[in-house]
């Protein structure tokens, strides 16, 4: 069996300005061998892929996978040109058995209406109907049934935070493979249920998003056949056709029974849109604060301040805040800034210099800081992924520094990157257990790790451009007259 893999994986927050270039993906792109030496052996679900071809004696050809992860939009022409090099690679593979392709579902692009569809579509046309096409996306991922018309069968993550990317991969090749084994002959169905949900309550252990996914993964080890069910939450900031929560059942030979789950477990969401919508409490940024600083004291673990409405890692509401309350043993990983960790490193380490912080990539991400500053470390960041999610991935955070304001300790990086694990701290050699207050600016990703290293998780509603009331966004893609919350009754299924 010979294999393609390949991928393209961006969640795209369509309201932001900033676009996301073809230099952007090249920075950190890889082709050929250098997806077998990256991405072997790591949690991802190409390290997934690349598994089950080893275990079943499939020869895989990789051909290039680019990567950025919650950025804005996409530039048309990056679309075109990977759609492009991925088709141009397939075209000279001999003998080709299968495609493997690694796509997120929520990119956007201003001329094309379903990035994810148009890609899908082009491999197809490239290796005509005889080759099978598997694709294996992201959780946050919006899809509809023309998005995966042209593959296969197609699987996402079952679980968020993401620790399950490479089970993904493993899940795909394995159906790709049963497939060319004439073991099975998969039929794919999926269903929307019509309902949106904030990223924020997106994780998969919060109730009663747990129990349905609980109900899924008790129909596939109930079934006596072959039986593959993901339910993928969407991504609510990006403004497409598709937002939204999708079902997804793939059985073997039996679209009859795939399309009976999905409807099933769509109908189930619906009941449940509200609930699923807001299942814990969300507080204001002064409230946050003065709960938190409140409560620290007398406690061992630290406060999470969870800034989630962030979509860039540089909002400074949350700063700000604490700078001008005097709060003490307070850490602020990674902050997305550039230009502040060039001037600290131009300063050198020990200088005390006066920079401006945070909040360059919109209007909406709060206000500029000038803060006088001691720079205590200056100098490129790099490290392995420690953490399930993406365990053994390579991460270059480029020139970055070490800033204590006050009491408060403010890591600056220049490449983005979310803090969800200990790696924030450790990188910088720090122990986010030596704190009392830590502002996070995650979505789900933050819950493997800090949901049992915080006392309390304080979910902060900034206004940012990922805000937990979605009914405040200008969706013009999306046409809210028949999804949740913008409507209440039940809209047939059909409609949805």
């Amino acid at each position: 069996m010979k294999l393609a893999i390949a991928g393209f994986h961006i969640e795209s927050v369509s309201f932001l300005p900033n676009t996301s270039r073809y230099a952007d993906f090249e920075e950190g792109a890889l082709r050929g061998v250098g997806i077998l030496k990256g991405l072997g052996g790591t949690n991802t679900v190409l390290g997934g892929f690349l598994e089950i071809c080893e275990e079943r004696g499939a020869m895989p050809v990789p051909l290039v996978y680019a990567y950025l992860g919650a950025m804005g939009r996409v530039a048309d022409d990056v679309i075109e040109r990977y759609t492009d090099e991925i088709c141009q690679g397939l075209a000279e593979i001999d003998d080709l058995d299968g495609v493997l392709l690694h796509l997120h579902g929520a990119a956007w692009a201003p001329g094309y209406e379903d990035p994810e569809r148009y890609m899908i579509d082009a491999v197809r046309r490239t290796v005509g109907d005889q080759v099978r096409v598997m694709v294996g996306f992201d959780y946050h991922g919006n899809l509809d049934a023309d998005s995966i018309r042209a593959a296969d069968a197609v699987f996402a993550y079952q679980k968020s935070p993401h620790t399950d990317m490479g089970d993904t991969g493993r899940r795909t090749a394995d159906c790709m493979v049963r497939t060319l084994k004439g073991e099975i002959q998969p039929r794919c169905v999926l269903v929307k249920p019509g309902v949106l949900t904030p990223s924020i309550f997106s994780a998969t252990e919060l109730h009663p998003l747990a129990e349905l996914l609980a109900e899924a993964r008790r129909l596939e080890q109930a079934s006596d056949t072959y039986l593959d069910i993901s339910v993928m939450a969407g991504f609510s900031y990006a403004d497409a056709i598709n937002t939204g929560f999708s079902v997804i059942a793939v059985t073997d030979d039996n679209a009859d029974r795939a399309e009976d789950i999905a409807n099933a477990l769509a109908e189930r969401i619906w009941r449940q849109r509200r609930e699923l919508y807001r299942p814990e409490p969300i507080y204001a940024l002064d409230e946050a604060v003065e709960r938190a600083m409140t409560l620290a004291p007398r406690v061992d673990k630290p406060i999470v301040l969870l800034e989630h409405a962030d979509r860039m890692s540089d909002s400074t509401y949350l700063l700000d805040a604490l700078i001008k309350r005097g709060a003490r043993r307070t850490a602020v990983p990674f902050l997305w800034d550039p230009q502040a960790a060039e001037a600290a490193a131009a300063a050198g380490v020990g200088a005390t210099v006066t920079l401006t912080l945070g909040a360059h990539s919109s209007r909406k991400a709060g206000p500029r800081l000038t803060v006088e500053c001691e720079v205590l470390q200056a100098e490129p960041k790099s490290y392995h992924v420690s953490g399930a999610m993406l365990q053994g991935s390579y991460v270059n955070l480029g020139l970055s520094a070490l800033l204590r304001i006050g009491d408060i300790m403010v890591s600056v990086i220049s490449r983005f990157a979310f803090g969800v694990d200990e790696d924030a701290f450790t990188v910088f050699g720090q122990n986010p257990r030596d704190y009392d207050l830590i502002v996070l600016r995650s979505k789900t990703h933050f819950r493997q790790v800090y949901q049992e290293l915080a006392e309390e998780i304080l979910i902060v509603d900034t206004p940012d451009y990922g805000p937990a009331d979605l009914l405040t966004l200008p969706y013009e893609r999306l046409d809210t007259r028949c999804v949740y919350p913008f409507v209440e009754q039940n809209v047939p299924m059909e409609a949805r």
